[in-house]
């Protein structure tokens, strides 16, 4: 089976980009999942069109791919995780978080990026599930356009707890929005673990005609928690190559955002680890 491996940056954030990203080059990751925040290629920051640049030129040299992701933590508001949402009662809010989103996008195609991820957010207090789901429809709608005309998809993400959960959530925004091209999906393993009805395995093939983004790591069930591989309770062979028989072609971003304290190291079990569960190389059992 061919998969293409990469890491995300927002489990390297104690290193600086271009040592995060030389670090995935050398241990032999195909590409690298790029969180746009504070410490590695902030959107919001001075001269972004410049810095992009430089990020391209280090990604083409290094023989790395990339995806854009979105879920900085505070990149837009330094006292809300995740704040504003494009869930916000604020008008306003929303649409600072609609801007970051476009701006992604526009970073995506500058960076010659397979997609750009995004999640819902989490339901306001005191807001019904239709306003919620028409707020969802109304502030994708100009990242959407943006994704068209640049060629990039959009990836959402079902998100544990928030508006868009699962994959049906998936399927029910897809309706509401009338199926837009550019709109797919973002698909995380250890997230289908964790309360899919489904089992990941399954999760993958019904997710297959719509995947342009995956995100790997272990879990354990009903607890949304990002595990390193063998802490979960994930069977991977079997996942793996359900995934490989897609024909996705993508990158397979490992995602540990809490582990950046132990990052270097982790990335290196991890592609090793990967490596086993899909026979490209040989050695000890899975750790």
């Amino acid at each position: 089976m061919t998969l293409r491996l990469g890491y995300g940056t927002n489990g390297l954030t104690d290193l600086r980009l271009d040592d995060a990203l030389r670090l995935l080059a050398d241990l032999g990751y195909d590409g690298v999942g790029l969180t746009l925040d504070h410490m590695h290629l902030d959107p919001l920051a001075p001269d972004l069109a410049a810095r992009t640049r430089q990020v391209a030129r280090r990604l083409t040299g290094l023989g790395l791919g990339v995806t854009v992701e979105t879920g900085a933590r505070y990149v837009l508001d330094p006292r809300r995780k995740h704040g504003p949402s494009l869930l916000d009662p604020d008008p306003e809010a929303r649409a600072a978080r609609t801007a970051l989103l476009v701006r992604a996008v526009e970073v995506a195609a500058d960076l010659g990026a397979h997609a750009v991820h995004c999640f819902s957010g989490i339901t306001p207090p005191d807001t019904t599930t239709d306003t919620a789901w028409q707020r969802l429809s109304d502030a994708l709608a100009p990242v959407l356009d943006a994704s068209d005309r640049a060629g990039i998809p959009l990836a959402i993400e079902p998100e544990p707890g928030h508006l868009l959960a699962t994959l049906a959530g998936f399927h029910h925004l897809r309706t509401l929005l009338g199926d837009p091209g550019p709109l797919g999906l973002t698909l995380d393993i250890g997230h289908c673990q964790c309360l899919e009805p489904a089992s990941p395995v399954d999760c993958v093939k019904e997710a297959a005609p719509w995947l342009r983004h995956v995100q790997i790591e272990d879990m354990r069930r009903g607890v949304h928690e990002h595990l390193p591989f063998g802490d979960g309770e994930i069977d991977f062979p079997p996942v793996l190559e359900a995934l490989a028989s897609t024909g996705y072609a993508g990158l397979t971003v490992v995602e540990l955002p809490r582990h950046s304290h132990a990052g270097p190291e982790l990335a290196r079990r991890s592609i090793d680890f990967l490596r086993r569960a899909t026979g490209t190389t040989n050695g000890a059992a899975p750790c």
